[in-house]
């Protein structure tokens, strides 16, 4: 029984890695496209993409680290990595997605 959950951690753990691929996919699309002027983003996307990416992995980087410091099981490891990645870039794609196409 500890091995089938071993393994379903395991698999959780590599749906929110794919669920982060996934969203970080997206918003680099809305951005690509605002860039090309197909897609309605804020002047000042371009600096905000830049400014975000340093907390943002700094953040992951300390909730990871903290993890594997309390001897946390490498999944939880991975999930504490992936975790505030995939909340900024589901806010990302959630709040690009709503301004559409530029008509």
């Amino acid at each position: 029984m500890n091995m089938f959950n071993d393994v379903l951690a395991w698999q959780r753990s590599m749906v929110k890695l794919g669920s982060l691929v996934a969203e970080s996919q997206q918003v680099i699309a809305y951005r690509v496209l605002g860039m090309a002027g197909m897609w309605s983003v804020e002047p000042s996307e371009n600096a905000r993409m830049v400014n975000e990416k340093g907390p943002a992995f700094l953040q992951s980087w300390w909730s990871a680290s903290r993890a594997a410091m309390n001897g946390d099981a490498p999944e939880r490891v991975l999930d504490a990595w992936t975790v505030p990645l995939e909340r900024k870039a589901r806010s990302n794609r959630k709040r690009l997605a709503r301004r559409g196409p530029n008509l």
